[in-house]
């Protein structure tokens, strides 16, 4: 298959269910809110060895955030209800309620109960007993004394089961050429909602493959896609790529990842010295969300 003269294999990105939530967080000004969000999306790559993904959603105009000030909302992801709000509980905890002026809201609505998980009711007891409770409509909030006023926290916080794993390579020339083209690729992707890319700057320069050599490690370097193993191993890569690049998206539905993918691949390919671009699967045993190249076309 070609793209504006670039291979794109036939092939499938296969991704998983996994348990996600959004939070919106707001602050006095904008820097606060982006500072707030981007301190709890730290270490928040890949679940093969952190505690959850994590990628900062968009910005949040003042006119559109619960509280009538500038927010962002970030989206987090994790395997279990209870991984996830562990993680949440303690990320909060740290980065935003020691962020100054913030205060951090629900984002997803119309959750269940049983589908729930508690931040505001878990991290409350900072307060040392000076804490207070605030109930909007059958919203709860948590009031929690700091040194530059109160910090508010909503209670609970909806789930949804969302998707992660959407990925695309990008195979170009050399680093500039294919750094380029990636950087494109995230640009046009971020432009969609209900989407994360949680890697440093959407962009993944480790791709990993499924075990290793060494019994303790879950993952190890994808060796098939790194230039200077061309000659030692396997390799999946054009004759002339010396470089490649990963985006792994994450998002709330399939749709919303599909069309990030879409995104990704239109905008990488219409860059120059781009090669191939492909995506990486387990032969669809793995995960049941399977995103095929050709559709993206």
């Amino acid at each position: 298959m070609q793209l504006n003269d670039v291979e794109i294999v036939d092939t499938f990105a296969e991704a998983f269910p996994i348990k996600a939530a959004r939070l919106i967080i707001t602050a006095a000004t904008q820097r606060w809110a982006l500072t707030a969000a981007t301190e709890l999306c730290g270490n928040a790559t890949s679940v093969i060895a952190c505690d959850v993904e994590a990628a900062i959603e968009r910005t949040v105009p003042a006119d559109e955030s619960p509280d009538g000030r500038p927010g962002v909302a970030v989206l987090v992801f994790a395997f279990t209800l209870d991984g996830l709000a562990k993680s949440l509980q303690s990320r909060v905890g740290q980065c935003v309620l020691t962020c100054p002026t913030t205060a951090c809201y629900n984002g997803i609505e119309g959750c269940p109960k049983e589908k729930r998980i508690r931040i505001g009711g878990a991290i409350r007891y900072f307060g040392d007993g000076f804490q207070k409770s605030k109930k909007w409509d059958d919203r709860r909030f948590w009031r929690i004394p700091v040194m530059d006023g109160e910090f508010l926290c909503e209670d609970w916080f909806g789930t949804i089961t969302g998707v992660a794993g959407g990925n695309l390579l990008i195979c170009g020339t050399d680093a500039s050429a294919a750094l380029q083209a990636t950087e494109a690729a995230v640009d046009a992707i971020r432009a969609g909602s209900d989407i994360a890319l949680p890697f440093p700057g959407g962009v993944v320069r480790s791709g990993s493959k499924v075990g290793s050599k060494y019994p303790k490690l879950r993952a190890s370097t994808n060796d098939a896609y790194c230039p200077t193993l061309r000659s030692l191993t396997t390799s999946e890569l054009p004759e002339a790529c010396h470089a490649v690049y990963e985006i792994v998206i994450d998002g709330l539905n399939f749709d919303a990842v599909q069309s990030a993918m879409r995104r990704g691949l239109h905008a990488a390919a219409a860059m120059p010295s781009i090669l191939m671009i492909t995506a990486g699967n387990y032969g669809g045993k793995l995960g049941k969300h399977h995103f095929y190249l050709r559709e993206l076309l």
